[in-house]
């Protein structure tokens, strides 16, 4: 590109606020005020993408205004069906204009038009200035003003790359010959974001039909006539509808706007301005990547850094300081205090680090390993912290033997139960250590899991703790080994040098967020829930994970072939079915078998990028016509089965002892429930007969043992009834009464003896869907019956259990005061948008606020279970060992002597783990293998 090319940006605001605001909808960016600042900081990070990569000439973002434009004027549902603005973006909506501002870009807006008019209609000024204009947005009706040196930007959003769409690029898109048939398709098709209602029934591939044929909407108004049957009607009908979307979705290049090329010249930030604007909202990490972050521009060896130093790091993307600038590497994270990290390599700094350590009551520990699997991992190195701002890295040799020695001096200060031992996913550290004979055990301190019971919604990893809570950026992993993938390196290889203030700086940091974040958690009550559940879990959790479960490979191979088998027949089936031959795996290709060929639907959904949807849901609702829908949902099945469990498995038994050991999540579910991975046993298939045989390959460890599962009954109702106290659920679980059946009797007005096997169901489905706040509709799906018939279901529901309904409106009603809601312990969800005036939003929250409290108590009682259940093993000093941990489910390695005191001391240890005054019943059961056990 010549330097005297002029390069024109015009951001659509709302759009691209809208977008950042939906990509942290699931994890929501809080700072410590509480306020939400996701959508400002993801149009933030586009912001400074543009500014660093394309180093536009101009700039300007356009905003909506609140007034009426002429298409409000013009057609009165315009708009109309739009939810309320959610509160974060009307949040975000100032502060992005202040940030637009600080930057020194103009925010253009006009009352009377919209920003895509302002937008439209500066492009084309400016592109008759010879400018080249890039217009971004990720709304496709843009397309419209395409045109030669005017661009529409769609940019990266969820991995997906930079959308730059000229003429030909539209054209494509839309499948049409001439860019202002974009208009024509609008009006043929509509827009229902913005209530254009377009001609009702007239789809994507019909407009683009009816533009081939006859140009354009008016073309195909005039030649109504040769249309047959429905179409003919409908475009006769609706043809003034049609002319007016057409009209409505046209943009205006002709806004009162006028192209002042001078105000439009980007000449850099104010940076004093962006400051105030980043620090005010806690943007640290983006403070840092721009400006080094010190106003008074030391580095922290105190060095001055020099204007042009400064101005680099102003002006530079973070790839580009790699590239440019590796000696200032090391005065990126600036920060005012100095700290004083020492590796510890003679016997006398080895000897001074082991007496002082001695001496405390508390110190951070952290290891460095060659390998994120715990079981894999060959220790590295070792730091330690017992004051702020000091840390000590310990390197530890590859040599077994000499490690071994060198570790076994510190086995008096990590097995000393006098000590706490505070870590960042202690859990890791102890499975490292574990395999070098040292127990840490109790008491642990781990700041992952105090933040997650502070904020279980966010990230908790170590920097993101750093930067939220200490305003401070640690060296990164990928600055010393890379990128995950083949091509990342391994600690061992890093320079002492190097790997010695890393290490040390996360033992460190560790000690400060402990410090930092505890009295956050005596704050909110949560201290007991930490100190007597999570903390003591985590020891638990590893001796789970270190004695793994033993999976029988051969049953694996032989499942492996028998599906491969059935994959085949299926294949064969599914091409006759479909009287062609296709890639099953393809949603395209299925989906024109399906809709086009087969007919099997005449509203067909699509997904966003224009195909055909084929999903689950979609499919089994297509089942009652055709039988291929049900066929594919078959070889789905057998494909995930096969390629995620069967032939998965056998990967990931550990060489050292042939057994498969899962790793367990405590900071990932925000209910409090556990999650596992390398293997996800949360998700291993339990309702069809292929998946439970998935169980029939974990097997007790030798011939003298079996596995004993030991299952909560139906937890979650009983909960229901424990918190509701509704008097028929009560009593029903009192009189140790079939649940289902009873609320079935109830809702159908039945003897509970004349309660047939569709009755139970629909009553069971009815019992765990209104616990999830099933709505009519859902409840319909899952039944197969009309929306009416599961309304009056779910009302009969509530007549019969007012108890229930007083609850879960309680619940309700308790949480948009609040802003959250409770377990039995006093885990807490936050639901930050339970009084949000957007209905799909405020919908959500608050089948959590109805949800959450029983999921999350379920959690509480199981882990405490577990707690209760490992100190009784130890104590009784059994063989028998706890390996699993699966929804409501523990499964054991009973050896045959113990399996009778198992069955009678477990279910009890577990019914009485909390203390609650409705009946808790355990089943227990054993076999060879998990599928006989359960």
């Amino acid at each position: 590109m010549s330097t005297a090319e002029k390069k024109l940006f015009l951001l659509d605001a709302m759009a691209l606020i809208y977008r950042a605001h939906f990509a942290f909808v699931k994890n929501p960016r809080i700072n410590s005020k509480g306020m939400s600042t996701g959508a400002i900081f993801g149009f933030t990070n586009t912001l400074l993408e543009i500014l660093s990569k394309e180093k536009p000439t101009h700039i300007a973002v356009a905003f909506d205004t609140k007034a009426p434009t002429f298409r409000h004027k013009e057609m009165v549902e315009y708009k109309a069906n739009r939810q309320e603005q959610p509160e974060d973006i009307e949040i975000a909506i100032p502060w992005v204009k202040k940030l637009v501002e600080a930057f020194d870009i103009p925010c253009l807006e006009k009352d009377g038009w919209e920003a895509d008019d302002v937008i439209g209609t500066l492009a084309w000024k400016a592109a008759e200035q010879d400018f080249t204009v890039y217009m971004m947005t990720p709304d496709k009706d843009y397309g419209q003003l395409v045109k030669d040196k005017v661009f529409l930007y769609k940019p990266a959003f969820m991995g997906n790359g930079v959308d730059i769409m000229g003429e030909k690029e539209v054209l494509a898109k839309w499948d049409i010959e001439r860019i202002d048939q974009v208009v024509d398709m609008l009006g043929l098709m509509g827009d229902k974001v913005d209530n254009i209602p377009g001609i009702p029934g007239v789809g994507e591939k019909t407009a683009v039909k009816y533009l081939k044929d006859y140009g354009s909407v008016e073309g195909l108004i005039a030649h109504a006539h040769e249309l047959k049957g429905k179409a003919k009607e409908r475009v006769e009908e609706f043809a003034d509808l049609a002319l007016l979307s057409k009209k409505m979705a046209r943009i205006d290049t002709d806004a009162p706007v006028e192209f002042d090329p001078k105000a439009l010249e980007y000449t850099g930030p104010n940076r004093e301005k962006v400051m105030e604007v980043f620090e005010e909202l806690e943007f640290r990490t983006i403070a840092k990547r721009l400006f080094g972050e010190d106003l008074q521009a030391k580095s922290s060896s105190g060095v001055e850094l020099s204007g042009e130093q400064l101005d680099m790091f102003a002006s530079a993307a973070p790839s580009e300081i790699v590239a440019e600038a590796p000696a200032l590497l090391e005065e990126r994270n600036i920060h005012t205090t100095r700290h004083d990290y020492r590796l510890v390599q003679s016997e006398e700094e080895l000897e001074s680090l082991l007496f002082f350590l001695g001496k405390q009551k508390a110190f951070a520990f952290d290891t460095e390993t060659t390998d994120l699997d715990a079981m894999e991992a060959g220790l590295v190195g070792m730091s330690f912290s017992y004051k702020k701002q000091e840390a000590y890295y310990v390197p530890v040799p590859e040599d077994k033997e000499q490690a071994q020695k060198l570790v076994e001096r510190f086995r008096h200060l990590l097995e000393n139960p006098d000590i706490l031992i505070i870590g960042q996913n202690i859990k890791y550290d102890m499975l490292v250590m574990r395999k070098y004979g040292i127990q840490i055990g109790s008491p642990v301190y781990d700041t992952m899991l105090a933040h997650y019971l502070l904020d279980p919604e966010t990230r908790h990893n170590m920097d993101f703790l750093a930067q939220t809570y200490l305003g401070y950026n640690p060296v990164s992993i990928t600055e010393l080994i890379g990128k995950k993938g083949k091509k990342q390196g391994n600690m061992r290889d890093v320079p002492l040098e190097e790997i010695a203030p890393y290490a040390a700086e996360d033992a460190d940091i560790t000690l400060q967020l402990k410090e930092t974040l505890h009295p956050l958690v005596k704050k909110e009550g949560l201290e007991e829930l930490l100190e007597n559940v999570e903390l003591p879990l985590v020891a638990v959790l590893a001796d789970m994970e270190f004695e793994g479960i033993r999976v029988d490979a051969d049953n694996l191979k032989e499942l492996s072939e028998q599906l491969e088998e059935d994959i085949k027949a299926l294949e064969k089936e599914i091409y006759a079915l479909a009287g062609e031959t296709f890639n099953i795996s393809s949603p395209k290709q299925l989906g024109e078998i399906l809709f086009d060929k087969l007919k099997l639907s005449n509203k067909p959904k699509k997904t966003k990028t224009g195909q055909y949807a084929t999903g689950e849901e979609i499919l089994s609702a297509l089942a009652v016509e055709h039988a291929l829908p049900d066929r594919i949902l078959d070889i789905r099945e057998l494909q995930k089965l096969k390629s995620t469990y069967v032939d998965a498995l056998p990967r990931l038994i550990s060489p050292s002892d042939g057994r498969v050991h899962t790793s367990f999540n405590q900071a990932v579910a925000a209910t409090g429930r556990l999650s596992s991975t390398n293997p996800n046993l949360q998700n291993i298939p339990i309702r069809t007969d292929r998946g439970r045989l998935i169980r029939k390959a974990f097997v007790a460890r030798d011939e003298n043992h079996v596995l004993l599962a030991a299952d909560y009954s139906q937890i979650e109702l009983r909960l229901m009834a424990a918190f509701s106290q509704d008097e028929t659920m009560v009593q029903a679980f009192k009189d140790g009464k079939d649940i289902h059946a009873a609320t079935a009797a109830k809702i159908f007005k039945v003897a509970i003896d004349e309660v047939d096997s569709g009755m139970r169901r629909t009553a069971k489905t009815a019992n765990f869907g209104i616990i999830y706040g099933i709505s009519a509709f859902g409840l319909s799906q899952r039944l197969g019956i009309p929306r009416r018939e599961a309304a009056e279901i779910i009302d009969a529901y509530f007549r019969e259990f007012p108890g229930v309904k007083a609850y879960m409106d309680n619940a309700i009603e308790k949480a948009r005061k609040d802003e959250y809601v409770e377990t039995v312990l006093g885990r807490r969800r936050y639901l930050r948008d339970i009084n949000s005036r957007n209905m799909t939003t405020r919908g959500f929250a608050e089948r959590n606020a109805i949800n959450a409290p029983l999921q999350g108590s379920a959690a509480d009682l199981i882990k405490v279970a577990m707690v209760k259940v490992h100190a009784w093993l130890k104590k009784e000093k059994l063989q028998s060992k706890m390996i699993l941990q699966v929804h409501d489910e523990l499964i054991f390695d009973a050896h045959h002597s113990e399996v009778e005191k198992l069955k009678k001391e477990i279910p009890k240890i577990m019914a009485n783990a909390i203390q609650l005054d409705i009946p808790i019943v355990v089943e227990t059961g054993t076999g060879k293998n998990w599928l006989e056990a359960h």
